[in-house]
């Protein structure tokens, strides 16, 4: 059986912070709480003695030092970044407070962001493109564990790939997602959005 984890980096901000959408065009790093979020995800998956045949982030510094961590406590290399794996564009909504990013877009129009992965107008996020690697990347044969670190922007996708919408596309900073893929039994969505 072969087990992919899709895994979202540690906060960016501190919990006394603004929220702002922060995508693809901001490179910020991992705050403290960011890091010991990052330290749970490394000694859970250090516990679990995978088989990890792949830990991959996306090319940002928030995943990369998530994934470093997870590494480290796993003692299994960090293979290269995955540019699928990269946060999306929000366009004019880039950095924004989250409160002003409602009042341009509406509810409405981040609910089906969040519930069924339609970007907002104005974003840039090529779902198709983002569909076919996840698609790509559960096709893809062998045993053992995959481990994907990734932006909430980008981890929707794995879930629209498989035709498996939730209520919540989201996944909260430090959590994760668990699929399982079996030979002539498909994908299957194991848990999503859990933190250790």
């Amino acid at each position: 059986m072969r087990r992919i984890f899709i895994i979202r980096h540690g906060n960016t901000f501190e919990s006394s912070a603004d929220a702002r959408r922060i995508g693809a065009r901001t490179d910020l790093p991992l705050v403290e709480s960011g890091h010991a979020q990052a330290q749970r995800l490394a000694a859970w998956f250090a516990a679990q003695n995978l088989p990890i045949r792949r830990l991959h982030s996306g090319p940002l510094l928030r995943a990369r030092q998530t994934a470093a961590a997870i590494a480290a406590a796993t003692g299994h290399p960090l293979d290269g970044p995955l540019p699928w794996l990269d946060e999306i564009d929000h366009g004019p909504d880039e950095g924004q407070p989250e409160a002003q990013v409602l009042a341009r877009l509406g509810p409405e129009a981040l609910a089906a962001w969040d519930e069924r992965g339609i970007p907002p107008q104005d974003w840039k996020v090529d779902a198709e493109s983002r569909i076919a690697a996840w698609k790509d990347w559960f096709a893809r044969k062998g045993e053992g564990a995959d481990l994907l670190v990734t932006s909430n922007g980008a981890a929707r996708f794995a879930l629209l790939a498989l035709g498996l919408p939730l209520a919540n596309l989201k996944l909260r900073t430090g959590a994760f997602g668990e699929l399982a893929i079996e030979e002539g039994a498909g994908v299957h969505l194991i848990r999503w959005d859990e933190r250790p």
